[in-house]
């Protein structure tokens, strides 16, 4: 039984909700890594599952890391390379699987997302706010950097700019500055979150399982990748794709003016 995550599937739509409010949703000093590795590994296996929402048990989305936990490297006994070894081998696991999740994933933020938990946000594909929702790229505060990656998503979602400026001030943002910037795509009522995620999954979800997959990937890819990569990669996509039952159906469909169906 999970310790830190609920796991619940509404048909095609998976709903992972951090759940120890009690401490703030905090990222280390407890279960989350292998429960979040353990239900991206799940989405990879079950073909089923089409869309995936990160989200939070109120009030707050994710603290980041236990802060108090941190005070056990001030001893002579920890070596720096230990302390590597535990990021690369724990929440940078965490950061792989769900960056590496095959569908696509909202990230609902519910309050507070400070730290790890903004690079958390920026994980996602999607993200949407509650209107009580706040950021904060918050490592130099503490005398630290972003050790989970944020350094490489930040200005990815927000340009280097402003990615900069939160970096390197830890200044608190509010859900309509986040808006602004495109750290989220819509701010909504605090009550509408859930539902305002699970509308846009439902939209997802109603095409083509293995098509958003394909093109999830191709998009990931992009970020990396060179136009000529991309368009090889493209190519041999389209080729799966245009051989597939699911396009077959969709083009049928749409000559014969119905709505598809698909497995």
């Amino acid at each position: 039984m999970n310790e830190f995550l609920l796991v619940e599937q509404r048909g095609p739509v998976l709903i992972l909700t951090m759940n120890q409010p009690e401490k703030r949703n905090p990222l280390t000093g407890n279960t989350a890594v292998p429960e979040f590795v353990a239900a991206c590994e799940q989405v990879s296996i079950d073909l089923s599952i089409r869309a995936v929402i990160i989200t939070a048990a109120d009030p707050v989305f994710c603290a980041g890391g236990d802060i108090k936990n941190m005070q056990r490297y001030f001893t002579d006994d920890v070596d720096p390379a230990d302390i590597r070894h535990e990021y690369r081998t724990g929440i940078q696991r965490m950061v792989t699987a769900i960056y590496g999740i095959e569908v696509p994933v909202i990230v609902a933020v519910n309050g507070a997302a400070i730290g790890a938990g903004c690079d958390l946000t920026c994980m996602g594909d999607i993200r949407i706010a509650s209107e009580k929702a706040k950021f904060a790229e918050s490592f130099v505060k503490l005398g630290i950097v972003p050790g989970d990656g944020g350094a490489w998503f930040l200005p990815r979602v927000v340009g280097p700019s402003k990615a900069a400026e939160m970096a390197f001030t830890g200044d608190t943002i509010d859900a309509q500055e986040a808006l602004a910037c495109g750290l989220v795509s819509k701010v909504v009522p605090h009550d509408q979150l859930l539902p305002e995620a699970l509308a846009l999954a439902e939209r997802i979800t109603k095409n083509p399982g293995q098509a958003v997959r394909m093109a999830k990937r191709l998009i990931r890819e992009g970020e990396a990748a060179s136009l000529e990569s991309l368009l090889e990669m493209s190519a041999g996509f389209q080729a799966i794709a245009h051989k597939s039952e699911q396009h077959k159906e969709a083009v049928n469909a749409f000559i014969e003016k119905r709505a598809p169906k698909f497995d």
